[in-house]
């Protein structure tokens, strides 16, 4: 008697098994079976927003769900980073990545959140690269005419930057240690003010986005030296890439933009989004505004992504610590 309820019990445990994974596989493949958000942590028109509204576009085509932006902008990326951080791992909630919050700020002050335990990396979509561009009159045609200009005038010449901590400064700073230059940092509020700095001939250099220095390189004839990325782009034909310049071998940095959801998010779900990425990374139109917005497409899946995130904190850690940055 004992034997043959034990063995009833088995039988009707194996049944309930066999029932249940039917229906968590089919809930599995009806994500998403309603709208999803897509926070965006920074304000309308900037870089993040831009490319996060032609994510969600995207994504809505391709998943069958709206995917609605939600704009959480404040304290440089980290407010609407934060919130996602702290959302449920369904797939309902999507971050709109940035180099900044996730990569370069958990390196310089303490966070509520931890971008490694706490963030899963979807789709990498784009890079926005970083031209080195001198002031009018500036003593060089080229990097190898700046670097030796420099050089020879130990502590006279100066950078700008968008402010101190900032990708566009670390950018910068890597150059100059690689290249062993010996100048002075101009931190500005935001990259508009010290381009123009530049540009106006009141700094010698600086080292920003391809979006925000096109326009003024054009009004105001100046000198693009080089690009971050390690093939040059596109976007900047003209410009050479900074990893042909002896010492900057292999320099490839960029401010990356993707897909990321809470840890813990599904492995299906995951998979589920960045397909849909890819897909919409073949759609010329959404490749197209996002080059008119300045930034050079580049997918790269979940474990491709991973391992760029992981690189670029090692490449920005060593930077921070060589070059004792600090934010007060």
């Amino acid at each position: 008697m004992e034997r043959r309820t034990m063995l009833r019990g088995a039988a009707l445990g194996s049944l309930a098994l066999t029932g249940a994974l039917p229906r968590e596989g089919a809930a599995q493949q009806a994500y998403p079976n309603r709208p999803i958000r897509m926070v965006i942590p920074w304000p309308p028109g900037q870089a993040t927003d831009i490319i996060g509204r032609l994510m969600a576009q995207s994504l809505s085509q391709s998943l069958g769900q709206s995917v609605v932006p939600d704009n959480r902008a404040g304290a440089g990326g980290t407010i609407g980073t934060d919130n996602v951080a702290k959302s449920p791992p369904d797939g309902y909630t999507l971050l709109a990545g940035s180099s900044g919050p996730v990569s370069i700020s958990p390196l310089l002050r303490r966070l509520p959140f931890d971008a490694e335990r706490d963030l899963a990396p979807v789709a990498m979509t784009g890079n926005s690269p970083y031209l080195l561009v001198i002031r009018p009159g500036f003593p060089a045609e080229n990097m190898q005419e700046f670097i030796q200009a420099v050089r020879a005038a130990p502590g006279r010449y100066s950078f700008a930057s968008s402010g101190i901590g900032a990708t566009a400064h670390l950018v910068a700073e890597a150059i100059n240690r690689r290249l062993g230059l010996d100048v002075t940092h101009v931190p500005f509020t935001g990259s508009a003010a010290g381009v123009s700095a530049v540009a106006g001939g009141q700094v010698d250099y600086v080292v920003e986005t391809l979006a925000a220095t096109q326009p003024v390189i054009r009004a105001n004839n100046l000198r693009a030296l080089g690009i971050s990325l390690l093939n040059g782009s596109k976007l900047a034909p003209e410009v050479p890439p900074l990893s042909r310049v002896p010492g900057l071998e292999g320099m490839d940095l960029g401010a990356w933009l993707g897909l990321m959801v809470p840890a813990q998010t599904p492995t299906p779900i995951i998979n589920r989004l960045a397909e849909a990425m890819r897909e919409g990374m073949q759609n010329s139109e959404m490749v197209s505004r996002m080059e008119i917005a300045g930034l050079e497409p580049a997918y790269k899946d979940a474990e491709g992504f991973a391992a760029h995130l992981r690189q670029q904190r090692e490449v920005f850690g060593d930077v921070i610590r060589r070059a004792n940055i600090r934010i007060e």
